[in-house]
């Protein structure tokens, strides 16, 4: 069975992809090495998760064979996906940790080859935090998770987001201090389900203005350098708030105390285990 490859990924074509997958996958000669694959990002928010309707692709941890990359080709050019439809960039990135696999659940095994397994609740969470970015899904990601787990009767705890933290890169170093604010912020919502679309469209808004920056002074933007940028640009911008600042007008607007700010970062109070 296959579907329109126009669309972009959603919870209803990702099993088939999968399915195709491991058909591939066998028919190369993967019948007797059955391989693990690790959904994080878009594709784990879709699978686990019921606020996000599609991703452009699949970020994962995958196994260094041939035969999955050849695989990954014939499905690609089956359904007309682009390159890189599934991949494993975020390795190079700040959010991948080496333990990953270690906490990620199981999901489904197709074809009895191929194991699917995902990053889920404060994981992914912390995952998210590590990365930061604020002109992507990072943040309203973050905010739909807790929703749904505050929803479904089991509210994520800072101290639970905090041990996936430890867990996966040793301490709060090097996360962006936004995001520690954010998460804090965040946590401390009666209704987070309420800030998802503000937070996305302000994200969206980020992108847009990052968008037009870049073609205005190309090569000035890095890695360092984009939330800067994004305070500088929305500070312009009559009415623009930062995200932190958003939710707790939110917080305010719901009759909500302010939440106190710990005088001590996290960073200095964790050590590396």
């Amino acid at each position: 069975m296959s579907f329109d490859s126009s669309k972009v990924f959603t919870k209803q074509n990702l099993d088939l992809v999968f399915r195709d997958l491991s058909k591939e996958y066998k028919r190369l000669g993967g019948r007797k090495i059955p391989v693990d694959i690790v959904l994080i990002g878009g594709a784990a928010i879709i699978e686990g998760y019921g606020f996000r309707e599609m991703t452009t692709d699949i970020d994962a941890l995958l196994p260094d064979l041939s035969i999955m990359q050849e695989a990954i080709n014939r499905v690609g050019d089956l359904h007309g996906f682009p390159n890189g439809w599934l991949n494993a960039d975020f390795m190079k990135t700040a959010s991948y940790s080496h333990r990953l696999y270690q906490y990620s659940v199981p999901y489904k095994t197709f074809n009895q080859v191929l194991n699917v397994r995902m990053v889920t609740g404060e994981y992914l969470v912390a995952m998210k935090l590590r990365s930061g970015r604020q002109y992507k899904n990072d943040l309203s990601d973050i905010i739909g998770i807790l929703a749904e787990h505050k929803k479904a009767g089991s509210p994520l705890s800072y101290q639970q987001i905090e041990e996936a933290v430890i867990n996966l890169y040793g301490s709060w170093e090097n996360f962006p201090e936004e995001s520690i604010h954010f998460i804090k912020q965040a946590l401390a919502l009666d209704d987070p389900t309420a800030a998802y679309k503000t937070i996305r469209d302000n994200e969206a808004q980020n992108g847009m203005e990052l968008t037009d920056f870049q073609e205005k002074y190309p090569g000035v933007l890095s890695e360092k350098s984009i939330n800067s940028v994004i305070t500088n640009l929305a500070g312009k911008k009559e009415g623009r708030q930062s995200l932190v600042k958003q939710l707790q007008e939110l917080r305010a607007q719901a009759g909500q105390k302010p939440e106190e700010e710990s005088s001590t970062s996290p960073k200095s109070d964790q050590t590396e285990r």
